[in-house]
């Protein structure tokens, strides 16, 4: 399939619509979702599924053997700051299985969100692999601090914060983790390219203030189709 990216890397503040795009795209038709948006079969790659799995060990150990946490403290704060550097290294090592083990070519959707307190994205983009990078394109998911916030607090559900779309942080977290994005800064040499390591990585933007993620309806096709169809240029060219 030459006409679908092989690696799409979608970041943004949380809640600002990376895993509402990517159920949007999961759920169009794949011959509409190749000819519209350039996505073939797709498999995610997601740092959330990392990050709570590390959470609820560290919860077994502490409360069923008596054992010290490994991770994170009590508050849910990573033990050790490269910690977040670590998921990226683990979405690179579960990227090479893939690979290995795909039956079909597709399209690997990586996302996570970095704010700079843990190192923003030019740290995170340091430690994704060559073989992500060289066939890596990206697309950022533009919200405010304020908008990231409305929608962190919208999808909470109590009863499900191990879900991708319905998982939220305290006010607090959201202030000291996410307020600072470092995108504008990582991005300010070049207007459609990212510079990692001497690789080149396209880049777009997709303007999410008015929320056209949340109902995962056409609206956000329509806005999705154009910015992707930007982005594939940038990488052909």
């Amino acid at each position: 399939m030459n006409s679908i990216f092989p690696i799409l890397i979608l970041n943004a503040r949380p809640g600002a619509g990376k895993s509402e795009i990517s159920r949007y795209l999961q759920h169009t038709p794949l011959d509409e979702r190749i000819d519209r948006f350039h996505v073939g079969p797709m498999h995610i790659l997601d740092d959330f599924p990392l990050l709570w799995a590390w959470l609820e060990e560290d919860k077994i150990l502490e409360r069923d053997f008596d054992r010290p946490r490994l991770h994170t403290t009590p508050n849910e704060d990573f033990l050790h700051h490269d910690f977040w550097h670590l998921l990226i290294r683990r979405i690179n090592l579960n990227y090479e299985k893939w690979c290995r083990d795909a039956e079909v070519e597709g399209t690997v959707i990586i996302e996570f969100a970095r704010g700079m307190e843990h190192g923003g994205y030019q740290d995170a983009f340091q430690h994704l692999s060559d073989s992500i990078l060289n066939k890596a394109a990206c697309m950022y998911v533009q919200v405010s601090f304020k908008e990231s916030l409305r929608k962190n607090r919208l999808r909470q559900n109590p009863d499900r914060p191990y879900s991708i779309l319905e998982h939220s942080l305290s006010d607090e977290k959201m202030e000291h983790l996410y307020r600072e994005d470092d995108w504008a800064e990582f991005t300010s040499d070049s207007p459609t390219h990212l510079t990692v390591r001497g690789i080149r990585v396209p880049y777009v933007i997709f303007e999410n203030e008015d929320d056209v993620t949340t109902g995962r309806n056409e609206a956000l096709g329509i806005r999705l189709e154009p910015v992707l169809d930007r982005l594939w240029t940038l990488r052909e060219d």
